[in-house]
């Protein structure tokens, strides 16, 4: 039987007689997975403790732009859940961003080895399995592992993601914000995190407290205490981060010459012990996506389906003003094409409105060992529809590659809960070799592109070179290493000449996404 063909009439345990009527239930489950449409198959439907696989449960590819939810206790196989949705987009044409935490998503790009398992997978869930790799480009944060780099200038990052990245308070996240609006209006740009240093500095000097009493509400001590944050920030090795060439979110769109959607992994492996950091950058490439898509309305496909994993880290500790920008980022992204899938142990590690959005559902196993545990379990069978199943029960009995399913159906309508045995992932699970994932990377077309940081002249440079006594005179360009930061800026003595001659600049518009991230325009 093709992965195709519709479910007969009858399936279920064999017995002398023949297979019995598949029970009326069971039968009305999936029937209401029984989609026209291009889709997803994940697997196979599990009734009273028996695979059905004939009764096939799946996602159709038109509701994927509706969002999504994957979650699970540690070691339930979410990752592999992503690599076989990720494999399925790819193969009908959808770019995919996935972000590798521990490093384990690689094989995604070489085809996975057959085994005893395997073999017993596919037979239970009628699946046709064969060994495939999948087109892939690989990215890291600032050059840290195999990928290529992945930057953002300060300007670009906006001072909301800045200000959660910093740890900075309510009212500390303000200030900053009107001084990205201060560098923004006046031309001094941020393309690293020195830019940024050398503005606060100049506005908390003698010299620029003049123009420090001119943005409303912020003062000196607060500005002191980002400054303080910039500089121990800095320290900690962040720096690498922020610079050029700023990378472009476009890139994620990209299908390969055979037509297959390119699977973009991010590493995340060398700074997994910064999830401040790589939760909110995380978050800048997604805002940065919506700032620059078009609309593009209800779509038959996804134009990118984006995994966002660790969920929970970006939601710690976050302002009010952060998560309502979230909240609006993923209610607003869906109509310019994109589907986002946060993953995440527990739903409960997504704030109610977010969860709201996400219509597809696939929650592998929690465990209830400790009255948290049990409150966590409880709290999850809530989100769910009506089901035909003690969910309480059954969630903390799943096997590994098992998952509790509800989708949106090609109509909008929630599909019932499915209990479903998941495919094997084709591709290879596990990490491919370092030396074949260095050699993917620097033989990518976009390496050049990106390889090379570039430290061109920006704010920290035209603060710190002194006046030109000659309008004729080439002004000096700012050493690199500066001993005193406070001292390079104020003593330059030229911030008033500099503010006159670039108060504006022409053809320069800097536009705000609700997350504060920016993109020149010329």
């Amino acid at each position: 039987m093709s992965d195709r063909e519709t479910m007969p009439e009858t399936t279920g345990r064999e017995t002398p007689g023949g297979a019995p009527a598949l029970p009326a239930e069971a039968l009305r489950i999936a029937a209401g997975y029984a989609f026209t449409g291009p889709a997803l198959d994940l697997g196979a439907l599990l009734w009273d403790e028996v695979c059905l696989p004939d009764a096939q449960v799946r996602i159709p590819l038109a509701v994927l732009n509706r969002h999504g939810l994957v979650a699970g206790a540690t070691g339930t196989g979410k990752t592999k859940t992503l690599q076989l949705i990720a494999e399925q987009l790819s193969a009908q044409g959808v770019p995919v961003f996935l972000a590798d935490i521990k490093g384990d998503v690689s094989g995604i790009s070489a085809p996975g080895t057959e085994n005893d398992k395997v073999r017993s997978r596919a037979a239970e869930v009628h699946q046709q399995w064969s060994a495939t790799g999948f087109p892939a480009e690989f990215y890291a944060l600032g050059g840290l592992g195999h990928g290529i780099p992945v930057r953002a200038t300060v300007t670009g990052f906006g001072p909301v993601l800045l200000a959660k990245v910093l740890q900075l308070n309510q009212t500390q996240e303000q200030s900053l914000g009107l001084i990205f609006h201060y560098a923004d209006t006046k031309g001094l740009e941020l393309v690293d995190l020195k830019d940024l240093r050398a503005v606060v500095a100049f506005l908390t000097s003698d010299e620029g407290k003049a123009e420090l009493r001119n943005l409303g509400g912020l003062s000196t001590a607060t500005a002191g205490v980002i400054l303080r944050s910039l500089t121990a920030f800095e320290a900690q090795g962040m720096g690498a981060f922020f610079g050029e060439p700023e990378f472009d979110t476009a890139e994620f769109l990209r299908t390969a010459g055979d037509g297959r959607g390119i699977v973009s992994v991010l590493e995340l492996a060398a700074v997994q012990d910064k999830p401040q950091l790589f939760s909110t950058f995380l978050m800048w490439l997604l805002a940065d996506l919506f700032h620059d898509l078009p609309e593009v309305g209800d779509v038959d496909r996804p134009k990118l389906v984006f995994f966002f994993d660790e969920a929970h880290l970006l939601f710690n500790g976050a302002s009010k003003a952060f998560l309502d920008a979230i909240t609006q980022t993923v209610r607003l992204i869906r109509s310019k094409g994109v589907g986002v899938f946060f993953v995440t142990q527990t739903p409960k590690d997504v704030p109610a409105d977010v969860l709201a959005q996400l219509g597809n559902r696939i929650q592998h196993a929690l465990r209830a060992f400790t009255p948290d545990d049990q409150k966590a379990l409880k709290a999850t069978v809530k989100t769910f529809p009506n089901s035909a199943y003690d969910l309480e029960e059954l969630l903390t009995g799943l096997g590994t590659g098992e998952a509790v399913v509800t989708v949106l159906s090609e109509k909008g309508a929630p599909t019932p809960v499915a209990a479903t045995r998941l495919r094997a992932p084709q591709s290879l699970m596990g990490p491919v070799e370092p030396a074949e994932l260095d050699r993917a990377v620097t033989s990518s077309p976009l390496y050049e592109r990106y390889a090379q940081a570039v430290d061109r002249e920006s704010a920290y440079e035209k603060l710190a070179q002194p006046p030109a006594p000659e309008a004729d005179k080439p002004r000096a360009k700012a050493p690199k290493e500066e001993p005193s930061m406070v001292e390079q800026v104020v003593g330059s003595g030229m911030f008033k000449s500099l503010a006159r001659s670039i108060g504006t600049q022409v053809g320069r518009e800097i536009t705000r996404s609700l997350f504060g991230t920016a993109r020149r325009r010329r």
